[in-house]
């Protein structure tokens, strides 16, 4: 369900009080972060004239093309800037995240202000640090719910060809365009207003999946070859990388985006996990079918969280005893996996 706190926003909105407004996703940011980023800058900056969208990291080059991001101030590379803008801000929007340990050192600096805050999401089990909410677990993506809130109060005609594109992007990354389980007859009615509004479905598709450097694409290859296991009596099946292989395969970031949904691909694996060593610690990625939830598993055994069936998670253990301590506790899960 909806939790919507943002009537009073609207209203502050329109009457001019905010003047400099920051606009933040997760660490990171991947399609719909940025998506609902950009889309979310596109449509304020035709009211308010200091909209600037702050990511604590970097993120994939294949995310560049998207309207407005030569405007992007990105943290890791700019802290000193990216700092002032943020202390600057008078109104903070918090987009596809819902615990300030998601941004970072930014986290932190944001923790500490008086300002307004905003939290528009789709996560589960929200931390509660903003003033105004629009919030639904439910939604399909972060996109979403920034076009239903354009929707709802100020119009569709506020959304142009530009802001569609941003958040068609989003929509159609975080269903997996449209074939995972958050897809639902209102996402494909959305996609079609979004096209209706501008957005060229083609083309977004084609500058999102068919920019893949040859590096990236014999990773996949490799990884499908020599790295993946089946754990048959699990349903499951994984893939681990050492820090080692990352260099071998020149991998940046976002290079590894999408890799772990090819176990699901396999007959009878029901748990797709990828095991990655990023040397500052082991992160962890999770997909499931049916009613195994992911972001229990992660929660309790990786620090970790995020949707039912889609998850991430993180290890202080090396690589070697992170996928020993996974392959031990996803045993304790056997019989729930069998009946799936």
């Amino acid at each position: 369900m909806l939790t919507d706190t943002t009537a009073a926003l609207v209203s502050n909105i329109e009457a001019g009080k905010y003047k400099n407004i920051v606009i933040t996703t997760h660490h990171k940011p991947d399609g719909d972060a940025m998506g609902s980023s950009l889309g979310l800058w596109g449509f304020l900056r035709t009211k308010i004239d200091h909209v600037t969208v702050v990511t604590p990291t970097d993120y994939s080059e294949n995310l560049f093309w998207l309207p407005g991001n030569e405007r992007v101030v990105e943290w890791e590379r700019n802290e000193e800037l990216a700092k002032d803008i943020v202390k600057n801000a008078d109104l903070i929007f918090c987009l596809d995240f819902n615990r300030l340990s998601r941004i970072n050192q930014m986290g932190e600096l944001i923790a500490q202000l008086t300002c307004d805050k905003v939290m528009i999401d789709h996560h589960l089990e929200p931390e509660g640090f903003e003033d105004f909410t629009f919030w639904n677990s439910r939604a399909s993506s972060t996109c979403e719910l920034i076009y239903r809130w354009i929707e709802h109060y100020f119009g569709s005609a506020h959304v142009d060809n530009q802001t569609a594109t941003c958040l068609y992007t989003g929509l159609m990354t975080d269903t997996g365009n449209f074939q995972h389980n958050n897809t639902t007859p209102d996402t494909l009615r959305l996609a079609a207003d979004l096209m209706e509004l501008g957005a060229n479905h083609l083309d977004i598709h084609a500058r999102i999946y068919d920019v893949f450097s040859v590096s990236r694409s014999r990773l996949f290859g490799y990884c499908l070859y020599k790295k993946m296991e089946v754990i048959p009596e699990c349903k499951t099946a994984l893939i681990y990388l050492s820090a080692d292989e990352l260099k071998e395969f020149d991998v940046k970031t976002g290079d590894t985006e999408g890799l772990v949904n090819f176990g699901l691909g396999l007959k009878d694996i029901v748990l797709s996990v990828l095991i990655i060593d990023r040397t500052e610690r082991v992160k962890l990625s999770f997909r499931s079918k049916g009613n195994f939830a992911v972001n229990e598993f992660s929660g309790k055994y990786f620090h970790g969280g995020g949707h039912k069936n889609a998850s991430g998670g993180q290890s202080e253990f090396t690589l070697k005893k992170t996928v020993e301590y996974f392959k031990e506790k996803i045993q304790l899960y056997k019989d729930e996996l069998q009946a799936i």
